[in-house]
């Protein structure tokens, strides 16, 4: 059983450490931290790693990883089916950012049984959202409804450079909205591309979803390669 390591706002300042015993481990991916500070996060985000939380018998506490392999979507990849071409004619729905960030929060939480953005993590969000930093943007994606305004699906996510990653997100269940959650994946890439992104991180690869978006799925030297190239 793999080990879980407790990591540090030190270990990530420690750049010899931080490369021979987290970047060259190869037998680990998970760590942990009971740090909840606005500045610690965006500074393992600006590493390359994607933080979740985990519960413990002690609390909820802070699970950053720096993932053994990424999925990535290169833009001109994008592959858009007929089911959400035909929506995209209809023009029902609006991409919108940063209009709903507490009510995407809530949505997620609703709408997950298994929700890790809480307690915590969740209030660490809102404060950075509230914040600006250096080369780090906390944003929302909405897609909102033109007939009613309701928000059919949305993501949380960040910016860092010319690089853009998903955090997590949802879609209303109604028939009604049927594939809405891949058209707000859609739209949101032909917007990342539009802007000169040069990618999204999507973070786990083994998602269906994330293949038929067009995802291709790098190990880990590769990604901080190019993670480091457009940071």
């Amino acid at each position: 059983m793999q080990e879980i390591y407790k990591i540090t706002p030190q270990h990530l300042q420690e750049k010899e450490y931080f490369e021979k015993y987290i970047v060259s481990n190869v037998k680990n991916n998970y760590y942990w931290s009971d740090v909840w500070e606005e500045a610690f996060y965006v500074a393992l985000a600006k590493l390359g790693f994607i933080s979740t939380s985990y519960d413990t018998p002690e609390g909820l506490v802070l699970l950053p990883e720096l993932q053994f392999s990424y999925a990535v979507l290169f833009f001109e990849k994008l592959h858009i089916s007929k089911k959400v071409q035909k929506l995209l004619k209809k023009e029902d729905s609006t991409l919108c950012f940063n209009t709903r960030f507490e009510e995407v929060l809530d949505g997620l939480e609703h709408h997950h049984k298994d929700n890790w953005l809480k307690g915590e993590y969740k209030a660490l969000l809102k404060k950075i959202y509230m914040q600006k930093f250096e080369n780090f943007e906390l944003v929302s994606v909405e897609l909102i409804s033109k007939e009613n305004g309701e928000l059919i699906a949305g993501e949380v996510g960040y910016i860092i450079g010319k690089t853009y990653t998903s955090l997590s997100g949802f879609c209303l269940r109604e028939k009604r909205y049927s594939n809405y959650g891949t058209l707000q994946l859609v739209l949101l890439g032909q917007y990342l591309q539009k802007k000169g992104f040069a990618f999204w991180n999507l973070g786990h690869p083994y998602m269906e979803y994330k293949k038929r978006l067009g995802c291709e799925v790098l190990e880990r030297e590769d990604f901080l390669a190019l993670w480091k190239k457009y940071c």
